[in-house]
């Protein structure tokens, strides 16, 4: 999976001499933590985020009326309070390799950018999507994590092994576990019952049931 299979493509943008005020309900309306800002070339100049808005905000608002807090920010522009050194990527970059630029960093979104063009943005929100999909969490099966040596050949046993008793493979993530020599292997199974798949992995050499769960579908939630 590529940053260009979970990017927003073509990203609602502000300019620099907006009012913050304006910046702010543009992002309340729209539903969005992060907004790119674009010059009259087309060119990203800044970001703002919901963490620029709140430092452009007197530290203690009790001191201050509505009225005043409004008359001040409505005053800024968003070339005030903009962050100026974004941190971009390229739409080919792998997601994997997005997320830990972002959880490095520390920031909450990537700007994508081609041949100097802001073409998306992909933001945390879109990592979770992303997760989503991957572990299959939406989709109804048997969810089963298997502890494993760390070697060639040991997802291979464990899924051929599912497959021979005519279990549908939905789902298969292998992740590290504190043991430096183990793994663990998460797959999501149907058309086998439990008691089958449990007896099919507990006759594998060295493999250790962790856990078993019968999980169910997710849908979405309307609008998204």
């Amino acid at each position: 999976m590529l940053v260009k299979d979970q990017m927003t493509s073509d990203p609602i943008c502000g300019h620099p001499e907006m009012p913050v005020t304006e910046a702010q309900t543009l992002m309340q309306q729209n539903r969005i933590r992060h907004l790119p800002i674009l010059d009259a070339d087309g060119k990203l100049v800044g970001l703002i985020t919901q963490r620029s808005l709140m430092q452009a905000l007197p530290s203690d608002l009790s001191e201050f009326g509505p009225f005043v807090v409004n008359y001040v920010l409505a005053k800024l522009q968003a070339q005030n309070i903009m962050v100026r050194e974004v941190i971009t990527i390229d739409p080919d970059t792998t997601i994997e390799e997005a997320a830990c630029i972002m959880a490095d960093k520390k920031i909450g979104c990537l700007p994508v950018m081609q041949d100097g063009d802001l073409v998306g943005i992909i933001s945390d929100s879109d990592l979770f999507s992303a997760m989503i999909e991957l572990l299959g969490a939406r989709r109804a099966g048997l969810r089963i994590t298997v502890r494993q040596p760390d070697r060639a050949g040991e997802v291979a046993r464990l899924t051929n092994a599912l497959a021979e008793q005519g279990g549908y493979l939905s789902v298969c993530v292998t992740y590290p576990t504190s043991d430096p020599n183990t793994w663990a292997s998460v797959v999501k199974v149907t058309n086998v019952p439990e008691n089958v798949i449990v007896e099919t992995v507990g006759k594998l050499p060295d493999a250790e049931i962790q856990d078993v769960r019968e999980v169910t579908y997710h849908p979405c939630p309307e609008g998204e």
